[in-house]
This record gives structure tokens, sequence and C-alpha cells, in this order.
């Protein structure tokens, strides 16, 4: 059994003008942001998503065979926690290069950063910093306190990251 590494940032608290830089370097790169929102949450756009998602995490440590796209519709995409505009992707020449999805939890005010992923030929230039930066952002706006995510003790990469935003480790 894993003992996932849980982490949590206080989005009222966060202060972004440090990483702001990442997001200029993407956009002067090349790269925009923009929401599933914004793109139109149609079933191409799902399945593009599901295809993306898909690649960015077959790198996960012991992540096994990942969803069928029915399977990941039904667990991510058709729940009451899923909104559209908490899907960030970052694109390139009209390409899907990167993505950062979160859910919203009312309940206890909290939301959940269920994936940030980058293509393997666009790692390294800061995107996922980036794409983390406007979860946070949606968050926010969304008047969610707390950011939670999960992490694999193996994923050292993603861990580092996080904690460079100032997650924190916490008991649920």
């Amino acid at each position: 059994m894993v003992d996932w590494v849980r982490l949590r940032l206080d989005v009222d608290a966060f202060d972004e003008r440090e990483f702001e830089p990442c997001a200029d370097q993407a956009r002067e790169s090349g790269v925009r942001f923009a929401s599933l929102a914004e793109l139109g949450d149609t079933e191409a756009h799902r399945r593009a998503l599901y295809e993306l998602n898909k690649e960015c995490s077959a790198d996960i440590p012991e992540r096994g065979e990942f969803h069928t796209y029915d399977e990941y519709v039904a667990r991510r995409l058709d729940v009451p926690t899923f909104d559209p505009a908490g899907v960030i992707l970052a694109l390139r020449d009209g390409e899907w290069i990167g993505m950062s999805a979160t859910s919203l939890h009312p309940a206890d005010g909290s939301a959940f950063s269920e994936m940030t992923g980058v293509r393997a030929p666009y790692r390294g230039r800061r995107l996922s910093l980036a794409l983390k930066l406007h979860a946070i952002r949606f968050v926010r706006a969304a008047g969610h306190r707390w950011l939670v995510a999960y992490h694999h003790p193996r994923n050292a990469a993603a861990i580092a990251m996080n904690r460079r935003l100032g997650f924190a480790d916490f008991e649920p």
C-alpha cells in the first residue's frame, strides 16, 4: 500500500508574484493558456483532454493501467465536483501540450489538484508551475481556501514543485 504524500496550499495566503514570470516566459515562447470552459466543453475536447491526461499520467510511479475513456468521463467529468473552468490547458500552435485539472469541493471549502502534467517534449520549461499558478487563481476565484494535492512518494518532481509553491504536508 502506498503512503501518499498529502500536501495543502492556503490559497488565501499564496503570493503569486514570484511565479508570474513562469507564465510570462511561457507566453513569450508562444504558449497560451486557456480553460476547457473557454475552449468549449465538447465531446472532441473531452477526448483530447483524456488523451493528454493519459499521456502525462504515464510517468506517475505505480500508476497502472489508465482508465478507459468512458471510465474517465464517469469518474472525472460527469461528477458534481467537475468545472470546465478548472481545467487549464497549455497550448502551442494549436497543440495541447500541458494541463492542470482541479476539482471543487464546496462542502469543506477545498479544491483538489487532480492532475498537472506536460508532454515530455515540452518539459523543463516551467510550464507545470505556470499551469499550477492558473489553477490556484481558479481556486481563489471560486472562493475556496485550500488546494490539496496527493502524490506518490516517488514522484519527486511533482512534490518539489508543489512545495516550491508553498504547499505543506498535512493529515486530512
